[in-house]
């Protein structure tokens, strides 16, 4: 099952999404006589989540073809969601970035939060702020926690995501270079952080290792590698948090990125994933 925002007039609400169609839940809801929340965010903090993936599973895939539905040319995506209790980055993960900043010999993973208010999402634009004169983005694919957990083995974690999705990860990377203490600092600015535009249940995803993430600008592509070659894997990354602190439906965690590319005034970034659709913001100086 593929999810997404869409914006109808002044509201941001959940659909189902296909090839073809855009399926409100609001819609479903009208014609299944069910009452689930019109959030994505609504739905994993209600524990529904499940509930609607298993009526897709069951019949709602077949059904969706009946139920009133948008055409792609009259949507527009919104942020998945814009209320996350945490945002969690995961830092020089991929083998060939750690190399290239100097061969770290640490293991364990190095991580950073961001701010709800950094939360943009397809078609939006990055703000360069003022204090910086070197920005920089990166794409990143992110896990989505579907269940409050605490202290879980790598072979639970499955049990506790809800999908995934592609992020991008803005940084003043002058200010972090100034002083690696200034990382929090670097990451939190406003429009930093972007993410959807849709998101895939875990099922979508047969093959998390075989993923590629790609980082692109004006068309170009600047890096890009396979989740394989990370580090620290996915189901590595959600266990070492839940052992840190108490994971909750919503949570996201980027798990690093194959490379990070300047941005300047007009630039466009793309963060591809093979399997999901690009997530694509234009960049402005402030």
């Amino acid at each position: 099952m593929r999810l997404a925002t869409v914006k109808r007039g002044n509201k941001e609400v959940a659909a189902i999404v296909t090839e073809e169609r855009v399926v409100l839940i609001e819609e479903i809801n009208k014609v299944s006589q069910t009452n689930w929340s019109e959030t994505i965010m609504g739905l994993l903090e209600s524990g529904q989540f499940e509930q609607i993936k298993s009526w897709y599973d069951r019949e709602g895939e077949e059904l969706l073809t009946k139920f009133p539905s948008l055409s792609r040319a009259e949507m527009e995506y919104a942020p998945l969601y814009r209320t996350p209790r945490k945002i969690w980055g995961i830092g020089m993960n991929y083998v060939a970035v750690r190399s290239e900043l100097g061969g770290l010999e640490e293991s364990d993973p190095v991580f950073f939060m961001k701010p709800d208010t950094s939360i943009i999402g397809e078609g939006d634009v990055i703000e360069i702020p003022p204090q910086s004169k070197r920005t920089t983005a990166e794409a990143e694919l992110a896990i989505i926690i579907g269940k409050k957990c605490k202290n879980i083995s790598e072979d639970e974690v499955q049990d506790v995501v809800a999908g995934y999705t592609i992020a991008t990860d803005v940084t003043a990377a002058d200010i972090h270079a100034e002083n690696p203490r200034f990382i929090q600092r670097a990451k939190s600015f406003d429009t930093f952080f972007s993410f959807g535009p849709v998101l895939l249940t875990k099922d979508e995803v047969q093959d998390i290792a075989s993923l590629q993430v790609t980082t692109a600008l004006n068309g170009n592509v600047h890096f890009e590698n396979k989740v394989e070659n990370m580090i620290c894997s996915p189901a590595y990354i959600v266990s070492f948090l839940s052992h840190v602190t108490t994971l909750l439906p919503g949570d996201i965690i980027m798990t690093g990125t194959p490379g990070a590319t300047v941005i300047n005034q007009d630039d466009v970034v793309e963060c591809k994933i093979s399997g999901f659709e690009t997530l694509t913001n234009v960049v402005v100086q402030k």
